[in-house]
């Protein structure tokens, strides 16, 4: 099947509402009939203004960013990005065209 990889990039701290903006995507993916989505922690980076962010041992800065991901239909993530833009949250995001399926059906 064809589709859209959707990935979007943020500050594991920042939240909208009250809820911390990766979990705001996958809840408001889910509400709009997504079939999935998955929120990955980065170790280092460096955004716009090339500040460099790590995450040290005895450290618990909040500050590193998360990529949040989904794979979907073009309609599906039109719904997600009006859905983002309606809340007024400003978000980086990638997207690419993929072809995704299932290689081999459960049994």
């Amino acid at each position: 099947m064809q589709g859209i990889c959707l990935r979007f990039f943020v500050h594991e701290n920042r939240k909208h509402k009250h809820l911390l903006v990766y979990e705001w995507l996958l809840e408001e993916a889910k509400r709009l009939g997504i079939q999935g989505g998955s929120a990955f922690k980065a170790i280092a980076g460096y955004g716009k203004h090339g500040v460099l962010h790590e995450e040290h041992f005895f450290e618990l800065a909040g500050d590193l960013a998360v990529e949040v991901v989904f794979v979907a239909s073009e309609e599906e993530v039109g719904k997600l990005l009006s859905a983002i833009r309606d809340a007024g949250i400003p978000l980086f995001y990638a997207r690419s065209a993929v072809e995704y399926g299932v290689v081999a059906e459960e049994r």
